[in-house]
């Protein structure tokens, strides 16, 4: 097992299912840490409760993002995540069922590493996870443990 570890950040059982298994058909070692929403997101990257623990939550090498989410969508996590001076080289593949190029438009524009719409079929999604570890892993250090993310900004009213 690598001491690197992938953030997926995705609401959906199913969709971790098959991103758990194309990881484990591309022969992608690193740990992988799921979080369900946006908000367990910033709360797992800020290494808050109930994820402060950094030797049961490591501070992930590479974070996966889905867009639709309850809670906080994946823009509000992106954007948030470039505002963090300590994390702007990490890398964040927006890998959403979107396919709308105004999706994929804004994402860059958020900081996104890369966008990958998930392809239905367990292959290509092996391919293409086997494309973005080769691509963005181990390209980033973690950040300083004495420097924790800010906390997030209130929604504006």
């Amino acid at each position: 097992m690598s001491s690197e570890t992938i953030l997926l950040v995705d609401d959906s059982p199913d969709d971790v299912l098959l991103i758990r298994l194309a990881l484990a058909r591309a022969r992608i070692v690193h740990k992988l840490m799921v979080v369900s929403d946006g908000e367990k997101a910033l709360l797992y990257l800020r290494g808050e409760i109930p994820f402060a623990d950094r030797t049961v939550f490591p501070f992930p090498t590479l974070i996966l993002l889905d867009l639709a989410m309850p809670c906080m969508g994946g823009f509000e996590v992106l954007e948030w995540i470039r505002r963090q001076p300590q994390l702007s080289q990490m890398p964040v593949i927006v890998l959403t069922g979107s396919a709308l190029v105004a999706d994929s438009k804004r994402a860059y524009e958020l900081g996104a590493s890369s966008f990958v719409t998930k392809p239905a079929d367990l292959t290509e999604l092996t391919l293409a996870l086997k494309e973005v570890a080769q691509t963005w892993l181990g390209r980033c250090p973690p950040p300083r443990a004495d420097s924790p993310p800010e906390q997030p900004s209130p929604p504006p009213v």
